[in-house]
């Protein structure tokens, strides 16, 4: 494996996350075209000694910067409102799958097709073999397959938690006493990291998740072989 692929975040895998660095980007253009704006017409004022220190309005100059920053803004949010949409919309999961969080591990539940309960523990250094990210890897991932949607419900038994995948695009906070979902839709075969994004005590940095996504055949001898 290369360092280069070691140091850098993973490739998105659900569509969410396509839409939310798409529109990263788009928010980004924008925030650049208003800095090299900004920056040209401080400068231009620096060096222009053509000031008019009599003038007291300039209508048309006043209604162009009070139109141009609505303009911009409605362009940030209508894509933002999109997404916000899309994440929270949730067509006909075909498996359920539910994340508890403890102190300091998870544990998963696959209830749908067969009772399947598992622990998922950070896997101890000495036990990683090669190719293996320190602090991401457990002992139990969880076996999804791709190209069909998915529920995840996810609560907590102690403290609060937070079930995160970025590659996923997904966070999804674990509340005592509570279940919260969420959906993804995987496009591809891999395995894809998170860990707890909500300090939940001592060891709120070894509490890893790993997600591996596999065709339906193989999640099916999967269930049958558990």
């Amino acid at each position: 494996m290369s360092s280069w692929y070691m140091y850098s975040f993973q490739d998105p895998s659900t569509p969410i996350m396509e839409q939310l660095i798409m529109f990263n980007d788009h928010a980004m253009m924008i925030i650049l075209m208003i800095t090299m704006t900004v920056m040209y017409m401080m400068f231009s004022i620096m060096t222009n000694k053509l000031l008019d220190k009599n003038m007291l309005e300039g209508q048309m100059i006043e209604l162009m910067w009070t139109i141009t920053p609505a303009i911009m803004l409605i362009m940030i949010a209508l894509p933002s409102l999109r997404i916000l949409y899309l994440i929270e919309e949730i067509n006909n999961p075909i498996l359920s799958i539910k994340a508890i969080g403890h102190q300091w591990y998870w544990s998963y539940e696959y209830s749908d097709l067969k009772k399947i309960e598992f622990d998922s523990y950070m896997k101890p250094t000495k036990e990683m073999e090669n190719n293996e990210f320190r602090l991401l890897e457990t002992d139990n991932n969880i076996i999804a397959p791709y190209n069909f949607m998915i529920r995840m419900l996810v609560s907590s038994t102690d403290v609060i938690h937070s079930w995160t995948i970025p590659s996923m695009g997904i966070k999804i906070d674990a509340t005592p006493g509570r279940i919260n979902q969420g959906n993804l839709m995987l496009l591809r075969p891999g395995l894809f990291y998170g860990q707890c994004s909500e300090i939940c005590g001592a060891n709120h940095s070894f509490m890893p998740i790993s997600m591996e996504s596999i065709s339906m055949k193989k999640f099916l001898n999967w269930m049958m072989n558990f």
